[in-house]
């Protein structure tokens, strides 16, 4: 059908009265249409243009050819170029355009581009009207000649090619981006035409016809279409107005775009090959895929970059039916090329997923390339997380020639001292490759192992945050598998000599930290199966399910582990320290507790295991009124006494006094003995003292205590004892017996107004005790038990002490009492 053409032309430069108008109008454009296309056909003059110019300057300036969809649905193609003018008008702006209605496309199937080079735009109204020739029915047949030159066009700009691409592919989709146009900047307007070519080629053809245009236009803010044309001088403005600019006519940017498809497609323009985006379109996936046209590319022998690379193996490995067997032999000979130096981690976890899709699918000789670029990536770029071929996937040649070359290096670093502080990932793979590869390691297994079982432990703890809760398996977070885990159940479950090798080194590590182990068990389930006892991984395997049921029922939590050991701790003492450390971790068990631990097994056992010290931090660590903690002493007193030694022996012996002091008969000498004690055992627990000085107050102030005692106490001025005496004299009891037992307030008087300057703690503590607790027990007495009181101490003392006694009970001041209490002792 024909097309109806439109021709209009502008004002004249500088003229603001004049107006434009149209020429000439073909049928069918109605009177809202040409409103609506007037604003598109508006022309104004580069800066500096020169007022009436020469011919060769009017060839130069620029050329607006627009594609713009209409309100309608109809669209429109144009051109609007400068002419000649009249003399009073020396440069005119002619408009020659094309209407489309809703539904037609243009002839020959053209896209709208195509046309911006077409012979038959007019430059003036011709003189039939609008029925002239169609400049876009006109076009020769073929491709279109838009695309001549572009490959040249494309390397030229090189540096812009992808972030431009990027932004007209977005520019194109259905749903207008936000934001404005993007705007190119060039030179010339026939460049920018140039770069709708790029696009009208790379885009497919839906795309392609949404990237309405304009090649020139000096207002970019105001325009409604998805790409424009600027000058240099209007880039400014541009940006001031938030646009997405790419100025072409100036240095090349310095950050590159992150669209994959748009840095895949530029390497595509780069190495003059368009046909291979349509080659692309061909292949299964989202147009805007970066695989596809990767896997084209890369197949014609187009380099490309990693990210690019590993997006066309992700590609097939996800369609490995989608090539036929040519295409997948050209990928792998591209992807394994031996001039490639910046493959990226990314890059080869695709090939190895590549690797899995065609491994079974395709010949050996085809995947072997892929499956020794993994192992040699294994082996020498530490990447950890790749997946490993299968074991036959070196038979013959093949192997021995991969064998051969990185066997060496595997044993090599398997055989390092320096296995402590390699990644365990790391130590996993090499196994992993010299198993793949039919290497003997068994000679090096029994280091490897021990030095791994510990990296083990240590990269769990790094890797996931310790749980909250009273044991090594909290609650409050699930546990977290770390990373290196399935590659390590994966070589376990491949090599019965590796797994019976590391179980067996973890089990022996186990009792030295069993909550980390048991941390690392929860999170990484090792295989138990078999004939190993593994005594030790088993109660660490066991505990945190036990934690789970028993809460903090520690005793029946102990029992459990224990018996999930499999051995008794007289067969396997360890067991004791392992169980111990998973059930109290860094705390002290409680008294009670201790006595089960000590109950559980002979002295031998846990002096193998070393869990005597866990019993006397029970005993030291227990409150003060804990008088268990006393006999738990005596008890291991008597079971370590070659163990127990130091400071912790002389607080232990403490306790022990303690016991004797409050049931028995205790040594002589064992006042001073408690200070002794007491200072062999600095920095004493402030819980140990306390029962210690509390035992020994009320000692000294039982009736029948040893003179010779009390006498060394009093001289030893010891002020913490002292007050610790004074303490006790004050306690209800004490008091509750002054006042109803002459004999004792009898004998309490005696002691407290006794040397009298033995030195100040004392005396100080004595004449308070006379007047603050002595003196309201004797008041309160009755008449005859004062008089009995007075009695006692005449008959124990002298009667000078029974007269002290006398004028004491009369006194009302401390200090004339101990005036005369001295005077009469003096003439005693």
């Amino acid at each position: 059908m024909s097309l109806a053409q439109v021709h209009h032309i502008s004002a004249a430069a500088g003229d603001e009265s004049a107006e434009g108008r149209f020429t000439a109008v073909g049928r069918g454009v109605t009177a809202a249409l040409l409103a609506e296309l007037e604003p598109l056909f508006a022309y104004a003059l580069p800066d500096g243009a020169p007022h009436r110019p020469t011919d060769a300057e009017l060839r130069s300036l620029p050329q607006a050819f627009t594609y713009a969809v209409l309100s309608d649905g109809s669209r429109v193609v144009g051109r609007t170029a400068p002419a000649r003018g009249e003399s009073s008008a020396p440069v005119r702006f002619h408009t020659h355009a094309v209407h489309i209605p809703v539904g037609v496309p243009l002839p020959g199937d053209r896209l709208p581009v195509e046309a911006w080079r077409s012979p038959h735009w007019a430059t003036v109204t011709p003189a039939g009207g609008a029925s002239l020739s169609d400049p876009l029915g006109a076009l020769p047949p073929g491709p279109a000649p838009v695309r001549e030159g572009l490959d040249d066009f494309a390397v030229s700009r090189g540096p812009w090619l992808a972030a431009v691409l990027s932004d007209l592919r977005r520019a194109s989709e259905e749903a207008a981006p936000a934001g404005g146009p993007v705007v190119l900047v060039e030179r010339r307007s026939a460049d920018v035409a140039r770069w709708l070519g790029l696009a009208a080629v790379a885009l497919p053809r839906e795309s392609a016809e949404r990237l309405t245009f304009t090649t020139y236009t000096r207002r970019p803010g105001s325009s409604a279409l998805r790409v424009v044309g600027v000058a240099p001088e209007d880039a400014a403005g541009a940006r001031e107005a938030g646009l997405r600019v790419h100025v072409c006519a100036d240095r090349p940017p310095v950050e590159a775009t992150g669209d994959v498809w748009a840095r895949t497609a530029a390497r595509v323009w780069r190495s003059r090959a368009p046909e291979l985006f349509q080659e692309a379109r061909g292949l299964p996936g989202d147009p805007f895929a970066a695989g596809p046209l990767a896997v084209v590319a890369l197949c014609a022998g187009v380099g490309l970059g990693s990210e690019e690379r590993a997006a066309a193996a992700g590609w097939a490995a996800e369609r490995p039916y989608a090539l036929d067997a040519k295409r997948v032999g050209q990928l792998v000979e591209a992807l394994t090329s031996p001039g490639i130096d910046d493959r990226t981690g990314s890059e080869f976890d695709a090939v190895g997923r590549l690797f899995g899709a065609l491994d079974g699918r395709c010949p050996a000789s085809v995947t072997a390339p892929l499956a020794a670029m993994l192992v040699t990536e294994a082996v020498r770029g530490g990447n950890g997380s790749l997946e490993l071929p299968r074991r036959d996937a070196f038979v013959g040649p093949e192997g021995e020639a991969i064998a051969g070359v990185l066997g060496p290096e595997i044993l090599t670093e398997l055989e390092s001292g320096a296995g402590g502080s390699r990644p365990v990932a790391r130590t996993v793979q090499l196994l992993r490759v010299a198993r793949l590869l039919g290497m003997n390691t068994r000679d090096l297994l029994p280091d490897v192992a021990t030095r791994l079982a510990p990296a083990l432990l240590r990269a769990t703890e790094a890797e996931t945050e310790r749980p909250e809760g009273p044991g090594p398996s909290g609650a409050s977070k699930p546990p977290v598998a770390p990373a290196f885990a399935p590659a390590l159940l994966e070589l376990l479950d491949e090599q019965f000599d590796v797994r019976t090798a590391l179980l067996g080194a973890l089990d022996r590590i186990a009792p030295e930290d069993p909550g980390a182990v048991a941390r690392f068990l929860e999170r990484v389930a090792l295989p138990f199966t078999g004939t190993q006892a593994l005594p030790h991984l088993r109660m660490c395997a066991e505990a945190p399910g036990a934690m789970t049921t028993l809460g903090r029922d520690r005793t029946a939590l102990w029992h459990r582990i224990l018996r999930a050991a499999g051995l008794s701790p007289f067969a396997e003492p360890l067991v004791l320290r392992t169980a111990a450390g998973l059930v109290w971790e860094d705390r002290a068990p409680t008294v009670e507790e201790a006595r089960l631990l000590l109950e559980a097994a002979t002295s031998d056992a846990h002096r193998a295991a070393g869990t005597w010290s866990r019993l006397a931090d029970a005993a030291l660590g227990a409150p003060a009124d804990a008088e268990e903690a006393e006999a738990l002493a005596h008890a291991l007193l008597r079971a370590f006494p070659q163990e127990i030694q130091g400071r912790e022996r002389a607080a232990l012996q403490l306790l022990a006094l303690c016991r004797d002091l409050r049931t028995g008969a205790p040594e002589p000498g064992w006042a001073d003995r408690v200070r002794t004690l007491r200072d062999r055992a600095a920095p004493l627990e402030p819980p140990v003292q306390e029962r210690a000085f509390t035992a020994l107050a009320g000692r000294l102030l039982a009736p029948d205590r040893p003179g010779a005692e009390l006498y060394a106490f009093v001289r030893s001025d010891d002020a913490d004892l002292i007050a610790a005496y004074d303490r006790a004299a004050r306690t209800e009891p004490t008091r509750t017996r002054l006042r109803t037992q002459p004999a004792y307030a009898a004998d309490c008087f005696t002691v407290w107004t006794a040397h009298p300057h033995v030195g100040p703690a004392w005396t100080t503590t004595a004449a308070a005790l006379l007047e603050e607790v002595l003196r309201p027990a004797v008041r309160s007495m009755s008449a005859e038990l004062v008089a009995e009181v007075e009695e006692t101490v005449g008959r124990t003392g002298s009667s000078g002490r029974a007269n002290a006694f006398r004028d004491w009970n009369r006194s009302r001041t401390l200090g004339r009492l101990g005036r005369r209490i001295v005077g009469r002792v003096r003439r005693g």
